[in-house]
């Protein structure tokens, strides 16, 4: 085993940790003192310009307009999911002391309000299409939380994380807009304020429901997971490849977010059994019965993912048309995706080491973090605490437990 990768993924845990595990994020710039200090902050014009400025900048001008450090929901649950992979890996004590803190800061962390568990950003987040106050419970930091609190139930202790997990599908099922666009198929929303249709996103919601599902026994909640997965099989290009969402302006596709996709569908078709999928009073056939392949599909997918957005190096391509920027995201969610493939497609440690080794040459900070973007013209050398280094920490440590065994 190549020991500079050993090394990075000792480095990291010790660099993140030294600083509390907090630190800037892309999307922050709202959280800026003198922006919420001016009129600017009630238009949607100007915070979507002032979050991509902030995004987009090689040089971190964060502190000089008042953005602070901050823990990320988000990342304490991939470094959670990350201490919980060493710990399988290596059963020690220190490892289970790791796991347990973050899980406690993670439950502690949690929305109040709602049905059920669920997390959100730690800033006023401006899309294209909705705005979401800080603190507004969105899926996808939901759903990583979902999956360390499932693992740990599994791990650590069922009694301690399950029933807390449990409650998180209340969220999904009660709060969360959806989309039942046929009586077998449902597409959620992204929080409980919008109703995008954006795929990975009402996967997450699908892995989600199936994870907990296996665990409690509750047929009722793979089912929806099913509907949520036929959702989005049927709405795979003839290429294999999936856009980021069902409207015109989401037909583009990109490295990370198809990574997403392929995780959660082979998620909730690992547990995924045929039978009736239930919607209301009224049951209809499953994914087995539609004739709907979920293997097949993963199958397509991954071969437009792998084919399309890596070269023969491990350089992981943002757009598959594009070899700018190669972002550190793309890199970690593929190696978290590849190791999670194995078994199911061939040769995936192969191409996840590759892609390690490449970041660990080309993103890789002497003091331990990992950069943002290498671009066409510079390299971005800010270290995102969420974005970049808290995935890096989740993909080198599920890549060295995979390796290891």
């Amino acid at each position: 085993m190549p020991i500079n990768l050993i090394t990075a993924h000792r480095e990291l845990w010790k660099y993140c940790r030294g600083q509390g595990f907090a630190g800037y994020d892309p999307y922050d710039g709202l959280n800026s003192r003198l922006f919420q200090a001016t009129p600017l902050k009630d238009s949607r014009a100007a915070r979507l310009a002032w979050t991509q400025f902030h995004k987009r900048s090689p040089v971190n001008f964060r502190s000089l307009v008042g953005i602070p450090r901050e823990r990320n929901a988000k990342a304490i649950a991939l470094f959670a999911l990350a201490a919980l992979a060493d710990f399988r890996r290596q059963p020690t004590t220190e490892n289970e002391i790791a796991a347990r803190e973050l899980l406690d800061d993670l439950i502690w962390t949690s929305l109040k309000g709602f049905s059920g568990a669920c997390w959100g950003y730690n800033f006023d987040w401006q899309s294209r299409s909705f705005f979401a106050p800080r603190g507004t419970p969105t899926i996808v930091p939901t759903a990583f939380a979902a999956r360390a609190l499932c693992e740990a139930a599994e791990v650590l202790s069922r009694d301690e994380y399950l029933p807390f997990a449990r409650t998180i599908c209340d969220f999904i099922l009660n709060d969360l807009n959806r989309s039942e666009e046929t009586n077998d198929e449902v597409c959620f929303g992204y929080s409980p304020l919008d109703r995008t249709r954006v795929f990975n996103a009402s996967l997450f919601a699908g892995e989600t429901l199936a994870t907990v599902g296996k665990l409690t026994g509750e047929q009722s909640l793979i089912d929806w997971a099913n509907r949520a997965a036929i959702y989005v099989v049927r709405r795979q290009g003839a290429d294999g490849s999936w856009g980021y969402g069902a409207d015109s302006h989401q037909s583009w596709a990109d490295n990370f977010h198809t990574a997403y996709i392929l995780t959660s569908l082979s998620r909730i078709n690992a547990v995924s059994v045929p039978g009736a999928v239930a919607t209301g009073s009224m049951s209809v056939p499953g994914a087995v019965a539609t004739g709907l392949d979920f293997d097949n599909a993963l199958r397509r997918g991954y071969e437009f993912w792998t084919e399309r957005f890596f070269l023969a190096n491990g350089w992981p391509k943002y757009f598959p048309d594009r070899l700018y920027p190669a972002d550190i995201h793309s890199a970690a969610s593929a190696i978290v995706t590849l190791v999670e493939l194995r078994g199911r497609i061939s040769s995936t440690l192969l191409l996840a080491q590759k892609i390690a080794d490449w970041a660990n040459t080309n993103l890789r900070d002497p003091r331990g973090f990992f950069y943002y973007q290498r671009r066409r013209f510079n390299t971005v050398h800010i270290p995102y605490m969420r974005w970049s280094d808290a995935w890096m920490m989740y993909a080198l440590a599920r890549w060295r437990e995979a390796a290891e065994k």
